[in-house]
């Protein structure tokens, strides 16, 4: 995937970022401390509801092509060592980023502590061995009545 010509659409909302992990790594994830990450597929769910919107998966993108230095939110010290793989987005101002990386968790490895600093859950990153299996599992979870969703896959 060339990150320049990826056009991450406006809008706010919930996303879910898909991307290949092709080794297993042990990386500093800021108060978190080190974590071991198995080679494999992930998907991390977040808001995207401010006043920047979707824009927030762009910079994610950007972290992931070592176009964005900045280390803010737990992703951003995964995301280097990775390869972007797709997303799902959902068009939304209903707070349903929990519902949606809880039903995801549901039927993938929860990595725990991770991406939840601000809420109750057990983590909003996940694991997947199958790529075509975490794509079907991210894209149900995002299945939320009246919402409009929308697939990439890169």
């Amino acid at each position: 995937m060339d990150e320049h010509t990826l056009n991450v659409p406006n809008g706010k909302g919930t996303y879910s970022l898909i991307f290949a992990l092709d080794e297993d790594i042990d990386t500093v994830v800021g108060a978190l401390g080190t974590k071991k990450f198995l080679a494999g597929f992930y998907a991390y769910t977040g808001s995207a509801r401010g006043a920047g919107g979707f824009a927030r998966v762009k910079r994610h993108l950007d972290v992931a092509a070592g176009n964005n230095l900045t280390r803010h939110w737990h992703i951003d010290y995964l995301l280097p060592y990775t390869r972007p793989k797709g997303m799902v987005l959902t068009y939304s101002d209903l707070d349903i980023e929990c519902a949606i990386s809880k039903a995801i968790g549901h039927s993938t490895q929860t990595i725990n502590d991770f991406g939840c600093s601000d809420c109750g859950c057990s983590g909003h990153l996940h694991f997947e061995k199958y790529l075509e299996r975490l794509f079907n599992v991210v894209t149900y979870a995002h299945r939320i009545k009246e919402t409009i969703q929308k697939v990439y896959s890169f």
